[in-house]
């Protein structure tokens, strides 16, 4: 079957946290690569990677495109899922005989509950989904594919599970950057804390970390971290300045790249020979000598999940990296010359108004380059969605209301969901709007007129970001007394 494989529509300001498909937006203008869905979209001749949302595309433009294909995979998340739904059924409105698969974490972790909901999905693929799908496209029977979920007659059928994919098999993928020269434009993507433009792949799957927020490992990929070689790395890395003239960056977005050293190492010794200045996602744990090695291979920066600045909140989570040890992980790349894009989660299990303000403060003590403040998402699957389920903790079903928006879901004895909402804002102003924070960025706007143009840029966005979420605040909390 000529395969179509959809990032869906979405809508303006969407942005449904870390979990989501793919964020369409964060407080600045923000698109990541559709990754997991390019490896398919490579492995099927006649085969399309259509990603939407970057390109600003409607239903109706969508399923114009649709038309041209027999089996579309839509990749889905919990707060876009009845979005995503309704748009599976207008694709199959307009062609009835088109085969919809779902993937993603939402249906992994409910996979029933999704099939049962819209019976417009003829299966879900569960977990790393590369193989099943290309199988469904070449044409065998639902029974006989691991992995997948669907349904005969009144009842769900639920195959054996795949077995992960080893280094072998991940080799031998197709590079996703061939994907995305052929299928996207590198230039309608953009991270906040990445050069612009800038490129992103994966170099393994999983990650060895026990967080019980994050969905990826708990759902999808596994606590096993598998990799590519660092030869099957480099070898795509080589091509990519052919691929995309004006890159200006990679991102590894692998969960902790560097949770093999000397892999990563190895990897970063070769990418200093290319000449390639590149970022990936590292724990705050990685010693001094391989951050040296990784600098020197070109490394610009981290995006480092300290989380709290709680050491019980970070226990409750499971994070694995303490107070003390994050503190020194920080003065090594502060001292190096790595720099530090942070991110923070506000209403974790043990939250508390306190606890707040020691994480703004720990914040600051850190000084990150730039910072992420993020309410705490409780995805189905997660060790997380379990505590607040079962100690009644969450507030509301959706993760995203109708302007797009994150919501904070969770509340607690100590603090409401409202003060946690509301934080976040808070959190974002104490930090940027320091004078040394101010200091510092005006020194390197006058260092580089393009630097100053994008600092502005993103400023501007990011307090009309905020004027927004404090709009949402305020219109929820007259909903809420008009409701009493």
């Amino acid at each position: 079957m000529r395969t179509l494989f959809l990032n869906p529509p979405s809508y303006e300001d969407f942005d449904g946290g870390a979990g989501s498909r793919y964020q369409a937006k964060r407080e600045v203008w923000s698109f990541w690569y559709p990754t997991w869905l390019a490896y398919p979209a490579g492995m099927l001749p006649g085969a399309r990677l259509l990603d939407a949302p970057p390109l600003n595309l409607s239903i109706e433009d969508t399923v114009r495109i649709a038309r041209d294909y027999d089996h579309v995979v839509l990749h889905t998340s919990t707060p876009s899922f009845r979005a995503d739904v309704r748009t599976a059924q207008a694709l199959k409105d307009a062609k009835p005989d088109t085969v919809i698969g779902f993937v993603g974490g939402h249906v992994t972790s409910m996979p029933e509950e999704s099939l049962r909901y819209a019976p417009v999905i003829d299966y879900v693929a569960r977990k790393e989904f590369d193989l099943a799908v290309v199988s469904v496209a070449e044409g065998r029977p639902f029974a006989d594919v691991k992995g997948l979920s669907f349904r005969q007659n009144d009842t769900v059928v639920h195959n054996e599970e795949s077995t992960p994919l080893t280094t072998e098999q991940l080799d031998a993928l197709p590079f996703v950057t061939d994907v995305y020269a052929r299928d996207l434009d590198y230039l309608r993507y953009n991270s906040p804390y990445c050069h612009y433009p800038y490129v992103s792949l994966y170099t393994g799957r999983g990650c060895p970390a026990r967080c019980t927020f994050c969905l990826w490992p708990q759902v999808t990929t596994g606590h096993t971290y598998r990799v590519r070689s660092p030869g099957n790395v480099l070898e795509e890395v080589s091509h990519m300045k052919r691929l995309f003239p004006k890159m200006k960056e990679l991102f590894f977005d692998d969960d902790t790249f560097t949770a093999d050293p000397p892999r990563a190492r190895e990897i970063a010794r070769g990418l200093g020979k290319l000449g390639i200045t590149w970022s990936t996602n590292s724990r705050a744990n990685v010693d001094r000598d391989t951050l040296k090695v990784l600098k020197d291979g070109g490394l610009r920066l981290f995006v480092v999940g300290y989380e709290s600045g709680n050491e019980q909140i970070l226990k409750n989570i499971k994070k694995g990296v303490g107070i003390d040890r994050a503190r020194r992980f920080t003065r090594d790349c502060h001292e190096l010359g790595i720099l530090i894009h942070g991110t923070f989660i506000l209403g974790l299990p043990g939250e508390t108004r306190d606890t707040i303000e020691e994480t703004i403060r720990f914040a600051q003590e850190m000084n990150p380059e730039t910072l992420q403040v993020s309410l705490a998402s409780p995805y189905p699957g997660t060790g997380f969605y379990e505590f607040v389920t079962q100690n009644n903790h969450l507030t509301v079903d959706s993760l995203v209301d109708e302007t797009g928006y994150q919501k904070c879901t969770v509340s607690y004895p100590e603090v409401s969901a409202d003060e946690i909402f509301k934080a976040v804002e808070t959190f974002y102003r104490r930090y940027y709007f320091r004078p040394k924070y101010i200091w510092k960025a005006v020194k390197k706007m006058a260092t580089s007129p393009e630097e100053a143009k994008r600092l502005l840029g993103e400023g501007v966005q990011f307090i009309g970001s905020m004027a927004k979420r404090r709009r949402i605040a305020r219109n929820g909390r007259e909903a809420s007394l008009t409701a009493s």
